[in-house]
This record gives structure tokens, sequence and C-alpha cells, in this order.
């Protein structure tokens, strides 16, 4: 397990999934994730999921617990993991919306990318963000992500377009970032 300030990453446990199945059924959570999540998503879905990841090598996700009580709140990995390249590209949400704009994100995501510098020796984490997520981009921005571009308009999502950030952080940024204490100072 990692330990950030208020979350620890743990691993996905089965007895997890129906609670992610209720959150990406849930359009306010969804909305924000990549297209490609089916709508009326089902128990038995999530549990193919489950039972492939063990099988997929380029990707490593994580649960996100709260550490005051230990309860889970949603997820975070690193996909397409290139170990040769040392790249990946981040994932996160945060399902249970009690917990929305309370600085669990953030923390999540300085707790993943410290787990992918410092143990996994990447060198580029990057990510894609909607234009619509304002709350997601402050929060990659505080862990340490920059603006690397934007793909103008190229999501169509509820009758409208949209652009897509793309944002990264390096581990010489990384490391700029980090305080005596090893943790990020931003």
């Amino acid at each position: 397990m990692w330990l950030g300030e208020k979350i620890e990453l743990g691993p996905v446990q089965r007895e997890y999934l129906p609670k992610y199945v209720e959150w990406l059924n849930d359009w306010e959570v969804s909305r924000f994730l990549k297209p490609g999540i089916p709508r009326g998503l089902t128990l038995e879905d999530e549990i193919a999921w489950f039972e492939q990841r063990g099988k997929d090598n380029s990707s490593l996700v994580f649960a996100i617990l709260t550490l005051a009580d230990n309860k889970l709140i949603g997820n975070c990995g690193l996909h397409h993991l290139d170990l040769k390249n040392r790249t990946a590209i981040f994932g996160i949400f945060i399902g249970d919306k009690d917990y929305w704009g309370k600085g669990y994100g953030t923390d999540s995501t300085r707790t993943l990318l410290r787990y992918a510098f410092e143990q996994l020796g990447l060198n580029r984490v990057e990510l894609e963000v909607y234009d619509y997520n304002p709350r997601a981009v402050r929060a990659y921005e505080k862990a340490g992500f920059r603006r690397d571009g934007v793909r103008r308009q190229a999501l169509y999502r509820d009758g409208e377009f949209y652009d897509i950030y793309l944002m990264g952080i390096l581990r010489a940024d990384w490391e700029r970032l980090r305080g005596d204490s090893g943790r990020a100072v931003i």
C-alpha cells in the first residue's frame, strides 16, 4: 500500500466491484471518464474486467481508500505502461461524490505519481482531461502536471463538442517539486 496525506492506495478487491458498478453507472461520475465505458455497466462486466486485469501487464490499478476510516472512494491507475520508454497514462475517478472537491483526488494523484517515479522508475506520466472538468485540471496542476497541448473539439458528448487537454509530468518536474520529506510540496 502507498500512503498519502488523506488516502492510501491498495489492491482492488472483488468486494469493491458492486460499488464501482454503482459509480460507473452514475452519469455525474461517468461523464468525466473516457468514452468507452458502456452505459448500463453490469456486475458481470466489472467481474470480467477484474479477472482480465490480472493478465494485463500494461496497467496497474489501485483502490483509493480514506486514511480516516478506510472507506473506498474510487480508484486510480497507470495504463499503457511502457517500461522501455518509461511512460504511462494516468487515470483516476473519485466515485463517492461526498469526497469531491476536498483534496482526495489531488492526494491520490500525488501518491500514485510518487509510486510511478520512485518505485517504477518512470520518466513521464501523461493524461487527457476534458475542458468541462476544471476541478480535475486544477487537481492535476496542483500535483505538478503541465498542459502539453489541446485536441480542439475532439470529444462529442451530450450534443456538444469539447476540447481535450493533454497534460504531462516528467520525473525532473516531480523531483523539483519534492521537499526534503520526499512529498510533493506544491
